[in-house]
């Protein structure tokens, strides 16, 4: 990597801000939702009828964590209030689970989905016959029924939109099978729909606990609720929230597991957004307090690391001390306003970040910095290492770092540069505040100011609490955020841009939906790619033709694929998920939805 004076000038900055900061923790928590916060009702508290038994720590999984929703919402369909991250995710399963490190399905409540049309219109569902919930009943077809009648009617429900779109109907071939007709091909739905991975998919709630309320949204769910996984609610205050294990577990004589040996989880409140506090987590991991909590920056990691050698990451002790998430972020912006209107203006924002340069100083030479707005996980590996797509980047050449190229599509655009070396047009500023999440993006936000300011753009950064709320307004400035999208072809997060999610002005625009663009040309061809498999050749064109306008558009910057550095704390607890251990192929964030399947797997230390 060559580096010239601009480059030097812009490291030094970075390194007095790095000294200034000191060595500051924060949360990798991929595709969190930070703006659906809820107060939590201070009177309301889950205690148990009799004192909980007295286990031992060597029995007891203690996890950190920011907790955000009401107390007592454990119903998936509580919307708004509920979330899997906070634990939830131990009382809910899916049809199947997916171990993206394996690039497979795990079934589960569903022994087999398979399509049995050529045209991918019909998808049969066989449920596995020893599946039940907590109250002994059994899972059948009624279930699975009901919870797609539900999101297909129920237009608060987060896969709504996706049942409204494909499916017809959802009938019972008999108690344990369910053929789901779909009025379009959709070879994509059992993936992205009815497999609980990372924090996508659906769980199947009980039809017999639901139906016949007159607003299954309002149902908290609390502890009473029926829910087929292993564990429950037996305390919640604002402090912590405590599961038990349900030893009478159906997937345990379903040989889908083995008896846990984490009786007890314990997830201690960490306070604050999701993020905060993590220096005081770092310390509480070191001192064995805890097993494992949100993931750290690349400054506090490996300090983590080297003062206890019971803790682990998913590469070991060795750098990059993580995976990759599915959540690579970009610069996102809002691109119905000026000046972000004007595609030379998002071109040159890009050509002013050295994404080798961020490779260096941040993440010790592993290459993070991406061109993508996808994880580069094996399928999607396969389409970016084709000829087509390494032509269009010779072509296009998105991760070029050229300060002169941007100084020279600003002055067509037409600003011209002040006495403070910023460009300037009709007495403006370009405002470049960078809005993001202090715990999250407190390493790579401030080295992105310094080569926005470098290149004469008015950046700055703002880590407050109004950060989500201005990236959903289309506030003025840039958005630090992910993709939660494609996992193993890129049609999912060419979809974010489609112009059926472009929010008008003045209206909130949704997650993943930052950018507000609209292009009919490009959703001709994101459309042409719905009713296609990833092998069939029209797919794949298209999905070139996607990826060119995607780069040509500069829709948003990307910076860098995301990694999720957790700490495993191995004094009580081992066989986590790692690079060498690599188990059903899940990752290891216990927030996410295969939370569940990290934890059974642990074992006594």
């Amino acid at each position: 990597m060559t580096i010239d004076y601009r480059d030097t000038e812009v490291l030094n900055r970075i390194r007095r801000r790095q000294l200034l900061q000191g060595v500051a923790a924060g949360a990798l928590a991929g595709g969190f939702l930070p703006g659906l916060v809820f107060a939590q009702d201070a009177a309301a508290e889950i205690t148990p009828a009799e004192p909980l038994a007295e286990l031992g720590r060597d029995e007891q999984l203690i996890l950190g964590w920011s907790m955000t929703s009401p107390i007592g919402v454990t119903n998936p369909w509580a919307v708004p209030g509920y979330t899997h991250q906070e634990g939830n995710a131990l009382m809910w399963e899916p049809l199947m689970y997916f171990g993206i490190f394996k690039d497979d399905f795990i079934p589960w409540l569903a022994e087999s989905m398979e399509y049995t049309t050529e045209d991918f219109t019909v998808l049969q569902i066989k449920i596995n016959p020893m599946a039940k919930w907590s109250d002994g009943v059994a899972v059948t077809a009624k279930d699975v029924i009901f919870t797609f009648n539900g999101q297909l009617t129920n237009t608060k429900l987060p896969y709504h939109a996706a049942f409204e779109q494909f499916m017809e109907s959802a009938t019972a071939v008999d108690d344990l099978t369910v053929d789901l007709k779909f009025n379009m091909p959709a070879p994509r739905f059992k993936f992205e729909v009815l497999c609980l991975k990372f924090d996508t998919g659906i769980p199947i709630v009980p039809a017999h606990a639901l139906e016949g309320a007159e607003d299954v949204n309002a149902i908290a769910g609390g502890v009473e609720m029926p829910h087929s996984g292993p564990y429950d609610v037996v305390a919640w205050n604002a402090n912590q929230k405590i599961f038990n294990l349900r030893e009478s577990w159906w997937a345990i004589e379903a040989g889908l597991a083995t008896l846990p040996d984490v009786k007890r989880m314990v997830m201690v409140q960490l306070g604050g957004q999701v993020g905060q506090n993590m220096d005081t987590v770092a310390q509480r991991l070191v001192n064995n307090e805890m097993d494992s909590a949100l993931g750290f920056m690349a400054s506090v990691i490996g300090n983590i690391v080297a003062q206890n050698d019971k803790i682990t990451t998913h590469t070991g002790n060795a750098s990059p001390y993580g995976y990759m998430d599915w959540w690579p972020n970009s610069l996102w912006m809002n691109t119905q306003v000026a000046p972000f209107d004007d595609v030379r203006v998002r071109r040159a924002i890009s050509l002013s970040i050295n994404r080798d340069l961020i490779d260096e100083v941040l993440y010790e030479g592993s290459k993070i910095g991406t061109i993508y707005p996808f994880p580069l996980y094996p399928g999607l590996v396969s389409f970016v290492e084709s000829p087509e797509v390494k032509a269009l980047e010779a072509a296009l050449q998105p991760g070029l770092y050229d300060p002169d190229q941007a100084a020279a599509l600003m002055t067509e655009a037409g600003f011209t540069m002040n006495g403070d070396g910023l460009w300037e047009k009709d007495g403006a500023t370009v405002n470049a505040t960078i809005n993001g999440f202090e715990g999250i993006h407190g390493d790579i936000v401030p080295v992105l100011v310094e080569f926005l300011l470098a290149a004469g753009f008015d950046a700055s950064t703002n880590f407050g609490t109004d950060a989500f709320q201005n990236m959903a307004d289309g506030a003025p400035g840039l958005y630090m955020f992910g993709h939660g999208a494609s996992l193993r072809d890129p049609h999912a997060t060419f979809e974010l841009f489609h112009g059926r999610f472009s929010a008008s002005i003045g209206t909130s625009a949704g997650n993943n939906r930052f950018s507000r663009y609209s292009n009919p040309e490009y959703d001709q061809v994101v459309d042409a790619m719905a009713p296609l498999t990833a092998d069939n050749p029209e797919f794949f064109a298209n999905a070139v033709k996607a990826m060119e306008i995607y780069w040509r558009d500069q829709i948003d910057v990307p910076v860098i694929q995301f990694l999720h550095r957790i700490a495993y704390n191995q004094t009580y607890w081992t066989n986590w998920p790692t690079v060498d251990n690599v188990g059903r192929g899940i990752n290891g964030a216990f927030w996410h939805h295969t939370g569940m399947l990290v934890v059974t797997d642990l074992k006594k230390a």
